[in-house]
């Protein structure tokens, strides 16, 4: 994967991306860090963005997951006594 600065890319464009090997993602970097990726695209274009749409969601889960874990976790008693609390206001704002 190549890397591309941002302000390079901003400033030159397709030029800054003549070295990058057609269908190579690129990584585009800014002084912060990564930024964003550059990803080809190839044949049936629908399908390759559910794909990446997936596999962000599950990124997005997996993070949400390691901080769920590091905070404690909740037991499925407490989940279930939650859910039944969240219920119960419910429908107590729905019988007002």
């Amino acid at each position: 994967m190549r890397q591309v600065s941002l302000r390079e890319f901003r400033t030159r464009g397709q030029k800054a991306l003549a070295d990058v090997p057609a269908g190579e993602t690129t990584l585009l970097v800014s002084k912060d860090g990564p930024a964003f990726f550059l990803v080809p695209v190839f044949g049936d274009v629908v399908k390759e963005d559910k794909e990446i749409r997936r596999a962000m969601a599950l990124a997005s889960l997996r993070e949400g997951w390691r901080l769920a874990e590091a905070a404690g976790g909740m037991s499925d008693e407490e989940i279930d006594l939650e859910i039944s609390l969240s219920r119960a206001e419910r429908q107590a704002r729905k019988a007002e």
